[in-house]
């Protein structure tokens, strides 16, 4: 991988020490191998996601950059310093559990002040950045307040402040956002993405949640069984997705077999038309109307289905759901397409 991190208007910035590097990380529990040879480089001041399913080794390849595992192989480097065998403590990396872990008997302020005063940080001192970096998470007035006081998403903004209170090289986030409900957490996905830039820290984002990693990365690394199927910026690892695993999971997206080849083709880019059309002919077998948009479940007569993502500019929900058993007739432009390779390539 390239150690030079393009900048955000697209110069490529001097080629520095990658912000984190991990190379030949392995991490087993008895017979269970939670990750399993993972090289990955994330450059300075990117947003990074590790984004796959539960039990994919996106959460402890995450423990083992800060310290709360020890690789069984492999070495982890922050800023070109080998971190492998120091403490948590030790590492210039800070932590936003999901739980938000917030001392309940705590202030607040207090709250936010804790890693300073552990840093041995005179009173005036901490209490001036605390408060600074509260205004910064956009909470200048709940200082005297306790956690329980607080809604979900201000208790994550607190557990952010006091993340980033002491300015972290690196910011690991596990699952952040998963105790609140989705339109706060779309909410905090823009809040937090805006932080990210005006502090100009490197994020580490694990998620499960693949709107959330399309939403907020810079680039991303899909998880699967303990390995890294692919990384890339989100346009295109959802474009053109390098496994059978990625397609799937990554969004929505159909697999298809035609003259012995294995290609997909996301549900948004297929053109539906009437049996008159022109395409393959099929017939919708189901439609599940989701208020924007309508996925249509189409059986092709060729053998294989397909699903049809459309918008419904001027489609009633009734109009929707009368298309079920019609004969249409779909295509789609050939740049939109994406071949397989076979598995195990």
């Amino acid at each position: 991988m390239a150690t030079q991190a393009p900048s955000r208007d697209g110069v490529a910035a001097p080629a520095t020490a990658p912000a984190v590097r991990l190379a030949g990380i392995r991490r087993a529990y008895g017979d269970v191998v939670a990750v399993d040879g993972v090289d990955l480089e994330i450059p300075p001041g990117e947003f990074f996601t590790m984004l796959g399913p539960s039990g994919s080794g996106k959460t402890t390849t995450l423990r083992v950059i800060a310290g709360f595992e020890r690789p069984d192989a492999g070495h982890v480097e922050l800023a070109g310093v080998d971190v492998t065998r120091v403490a948590p403590s030790e590492r210039d990396v800070n932590t936003v559990f999901q739980d938000y872990a917030l001392f309940p008997h705590m202030s607040v302020l207090e709250n936010v002040e804790y890693g300073l005063r552990v840093r041995g940080v005179d009173r005036r001192t901490r209490r001036a950045k605390a408060n600074e970096v509260l205004e910064r998470v956009r909470l200048p007035h709940v200082g005297s307040r306790r956690p329980a006081a607080l809604s979900g998403g201000q208790r994550q903004r607190v557990a952010l402040a006091r993340a980033i209170v002491n300015s972290p090289t690196v910011l690991l986030l596990d699952e952040p956002l998963g105790a609140l409900d989705l339109k706060l957490r779309q909410e905090m996905q823009i809040f937090l993405k805006e932080l990210q830039r005006e502090l100009g820290i490197t994020f580490v984002y694990v998620t499960h949640d693949q709107e959330e990693a399309l939403t907020m990365s810079d680039r991303l690394a899909v998880f699967n069984n303990g390995r890294i199927e692919q990384v890339g910026a989100p346009a295109d690892v959802y474009e053109h997705p390098e496994t059978e695993f990625v397609a799937g999971f990554v969004g929505v997206s159909n697999v298809l077999e035609r003259n012995g080849r294995r290609f997909t083709i996301r549900p948004e880019k297929i053109v539906m038309r009437g049996e008159e059309g022109e395409g393959e002919p099929g017939v919708v077998r189901d439609v599940v109307y989701v208020g924007m948009v309508t996925r249509y479940i189409i059986d092709l007569d060729a053998g294989g289905t397909l699903v049809v993502v459309l918008q419904n500019l001027e489609t009633s929900s009734q109009q929707a759901l009368e298309a079920r058993g019609r004969r249409v007739r779909l295509s789609w432009r050939p740049e939109h397409t994406y071949e397989m390779g076979k598995e195990g390539e």
